[in-house]
C-alpha cells in the first residue's frame, strides 16, 4: 500500500519524465507501478485521498459466526469439565458426544476476542521436545516406562512414594502404588504385580515388555533386577548425565501434581495419598483426552477401540462440513486420505482411521 505523499511524488516524477519524452509504461514500470494504476489514482481522487481500503466497510461474511453461536462456543468453553482444557480438546470431546459448535481456530478466535484465550491449566506452556529415537512400540505392552515420585507431606521432611508403571503405546497406567518409604521390594512387588495383571506370563519371553526407567537406586536395586530376570521382562535404563530420558513418566508426574484435586499443602495421610492416586488413576485412564494419542482415553488406546472412535468423530466433522471431503487414494496398507480437512489434527487422524495408529519411542536408552 503506497501511502498519499508517495503517490503525489511519484506521480510528479512520472508526468515530468512522461513530458521530457520518457514513454509512460516505461516510466510507471521503472517506478514500480503499472499504467492502470496511474490512472486510476487520476480518475479514483487517488492522489487527492489517498488508499480509501483501510477506511472502507466490509460486509460481513455470510458464514460468519451469529452472536447465538458465539455465545454457545463461549457458554460450551466455559463449562466446568473443559474449564482447564484447550480447543484442541475441547472440539474432539464434543464430536464424541455427536455435537459440532465450531472449529479449533474458531474457538481460540472467539475465546480470544473475549479476553480468555490464556493457558487454561496451571502449569507454563509446553515447550517443543526433541524427537524420541530409540525402543518402538506399535502395540500395547511392548514397552513400559516407570519412576517413582515423591508425594509431600503436611509434616516437612517427610514424603510418601508414588511408584508408577505407565504403557508406552497407550499411555494407560497399569501399575501403581503408594508407600511410605522407597524400597527396593515395593518396586519389585508393583512390577510383579502388574505382569500378572497385563497377562504378561502368557506371551513367549521374547515378545514380553521391555522396561525402562532411570538409573535411580530403587529402580535398579538387585532385588528388582531379579524380579525382572525371573518375569522375562528386558530392563533399559537412561543414558547417563541424560535427566529426560525418562520424559514421558515425567510428563504424567507434572500432569498429576498440577492436577486440582493435588494438596498443596500435602498429604495428611498415606491413606488420603492412595485414595488420591486412585481417584488420578482412574481418571488419568479413562476420562483424561491424552493430546499424545489423538484426544482419546489411554484406556481407549488399549483396548484398540480408537480407530473406532475417531472414525466417528471423523463423521462429526464431514457433517458439519456438509459432506465436502472427497476420497483421494486407498493405499495397499489401507490407508485413506482427503483432500481437505477441518482442523490440524485432524489431518494426523484421517490418514490412519483404517490403519494402525502410528508408532511411539523411547528416547535414546541405554539397555541393561
Amino acid at each position: 500500500m503506497i501511502g498519499l505523499e508517495d503517490r503525489r511524488h511519484m506521480a510528479q516524477m512520472i508526468e515530468v519524465a512522461h513530458r521530457d519524452g520518457a514513454r509512460l509504461h516505461l516510466a510507471c514500470k521503472l517506478a514500480g507501478i503499472n499504467v492502470r494504476t496511474l490512472q486510476r489514482w487520476k480518475a479514483q481522487d487517488g492522489l487527492a485521498k489517498g488508499d480509501r481500503r483501510p477506511d472502507a466497510t466490509h460486509p460481513t461474511p455470510a458464514h460468519a459466526l451469529t452472536p447465538v453461536e458465539r455465545a454457545a462456543v463461549l457458554r460450551a468453553a466455559n463449562e466446568p469439565r473443559f474449564a482447564d482444557m484447550p480447543p484442541a480438546r475441547i472440539v474432539p470431546m464434543l464430536a464424541d458426544e455427536g455435537t459440532y459448535l465450531a472449529s479449533e481456530s474458531t474457538f481460540s478466535r472467539v475465546l480470544r476476542e473475549a479476553g480468555q484465550n490464556r493457558h487454561r491449566v496451571r502449569a507454563k506452556a509446553p515447550q517443543a521436545r526433541r524427537e524420541p529415537q530409540t525402543h518402538v512400540a506399535s502395540a500395547p505392552g511392548q514397552v513400559w516406562c516407570w519412576d517413582m515420585t515423591y508425594l509431600p507431606t503436611q509434616v516437612m521432611g517427610r514424603w510418601f512414594y508414588l511408584y508408577l508403571i505407565l504403557d508406552l503405546y497407550s499411555r494407560k497406567i497399569v501399575g501403581w502404588e503408594v508407600h511410605a518409604e522407597d524400597d527396593g521390594d515395593h518396586a519389585a512387588h508393583l512390577v510383579h504385580r502388574t505382569a500378572l495383571a497385563e497377562g504378561i506370563a502368557l506371551k513367549e519371553r521374547d515378545q514380553r515388555p521391555v522396561l525402562h526407567g532411570d538409573n535411580g537406586a530403587t529402580i535398579k536395586s538387585t532385588t528388582v533386577i531379579a524380579m525382572l530376570h525371573w518375569l522375562g521382562i528386558k530392563p533399559s535404563y537412561s543414558r547417563p548425565r541424560v535427566s529426560d530420558d525418562n520424559a514421558f513418566v515425567e510428563s504424567l508426574f507434572r500432569t498429576a501434581k498440577y492436577r486440582p484435586e493435588f494438596p498443596n499443602k500435602g498429604f495428611t495421610s498415606l491413606a488420603d495419598a492412595r485414595e488420591w492416586a486412585r481417584q488420578f488413576v482412574h481418571w488419568y485412564n479413562f476420562n483424561h483426552r491424552h493430546s499424545g494419542i489423538r484426544y482419546v482415553s489411554p484406556a481407549q488406546r488399549h483396548a484398540r477401540e480408537d480407530g473406532k472412535i475417531l472414525a466417528q468423530r471423523h463423521a462429526v466433522y464431514l457433517q458439519a462440513q456438509g459432506g465436502a471431503y472427497t476420497l483421494e487414494t486407498v493405499t495397499p496398507q489401507g490407508e485413506k486420505s482427503y483432500a481437505r480437512i477441518t482442523s490440524e489434527h485432524v489431518k494426523v487422524l484421517v490418514a490412519s482411521i483404517m490403519h494402525s495408529p502410528p508408532f511411539h519411542r523411547m528416547p535414546t536408552a541405554r539397555p541393561c
